[in-house]
């Protein structure tokens, strides 16, 4: 249902841009709000930002605040996270999911995307 895509191996100061799309229309993706969480290996799955049905409201974890940008396309079911100025800490692999606005989702059903920060 949630395919995400974008990650890669980047530099400490690098860019990236995750994607999500939502297929099979088993749901109306406009409806919900979406978020984005990652887990890094031996650590628990964290919250990293969340975005309204509309698009208006967008939280972000201290963590990442000022340097990852979520956005969303309803026309495409697809949602965003644009990461600039990523850190090796930053190093998890990233999952989207439905809800989540300011906290975890309930569940993150994709298979996720690896974002690995290295020199």
């Amino acid at each position: 249902l949630l395919a995400e895509s974008g990650g890669g191996l980047v530099q400490p100061g690098g860019s990236l841009r995750l994607s999500c799309t939502a297929s099979g229309f088993t749901f109306t993706y406009s409806f919900y709000d979406m978020s984005w969480a990652r887990q890094a290996p031996g650590k628990e799955l964290e919250w990293v930002s969340g975005i309204s049905d509309d698009g208006i409201r967008k939280y972000y974890s201290d963590s990442v605040k000022g340097r990852f940008t979520i956005s969303r396309d309803n026309a495409e079911n697809t949602i965003y996270l644009q990461l600039n100025s990523l850190q090796p800490e930053d190093t998890a692999m990233y999952y989207c999911g439905r809800g989540g606005l300011n906290g975890l989702a309930a569940a993150y059903e994709g298979q996720g995307t690896q974002v690995t920060v290295s020199s």
